[in-house]
């Protein structure tokens, strides 16, 4: 077999459907649309969820729940990440959280959760921390600063 003689599997490909090239394509005059009504106009259809006026699903099924809009969103750390991302001795507050790629952004505040050990001497400022992670902090050495 040579380059020349390849050819796509049997079935794989389709000529494409020319409508609308008139009658004697077999797709003309209407161009597969069938005689007029909602499919056959241009834009046709409805939007996703439209159940043809009937009330639609998702406004049949009740609403769960409570959503407190003025909860506060607080980004976590843990204190096996301040030992993997940080040298003995530095200083770690949000912008250092954030140039190490621990976090995104600050939101509404940090806290440090005491997961995973930490040998290192580490100053800590940030807005909260749990009580293990405080003492792990300090026990090593560091700082836990509340910001």
């Amino acid at each position: 077999m040579k380059l020349h003689e390849l050819t796509p599997a049997a079935g794989s490909k389709k000529d494409v459907k020319r409508i609308g090239r008139g009658p004697a394509s077999g797709q003309g005059k209407t161009a597969g649309k069938g005689h007029k009504g909602q499919l056959a106009r241009a834009g046709k259809g409805q939007r996703p969820g439209f159940e043809g006026g009937q009330m639609p699903l998702q406004r049949r099924l009740p609403k769960r729940g409570f959503n407190n809009i003025f909860a506060k969103e607080i980004v976590t750390v843990n204190v096996s990440d301040l030992e993997r991302c940080f040298k003995s001795g530095a200083t770690v507050d949000a912008a250092a959280l954030i140039e190490a790629g621990l976090i995104k952004s600050e939101k509404d505040g940090i806290k440090v959760l005491g997961n995973g050990e930490l040998k290192k001497k580490l100053n800590v400022k940030v807005n909260a921390y749990s009580e293990a992670a405080k003492a792990k902090i300090e026990a090593a050495g560091g700082k836990a600063e509340v910001v």
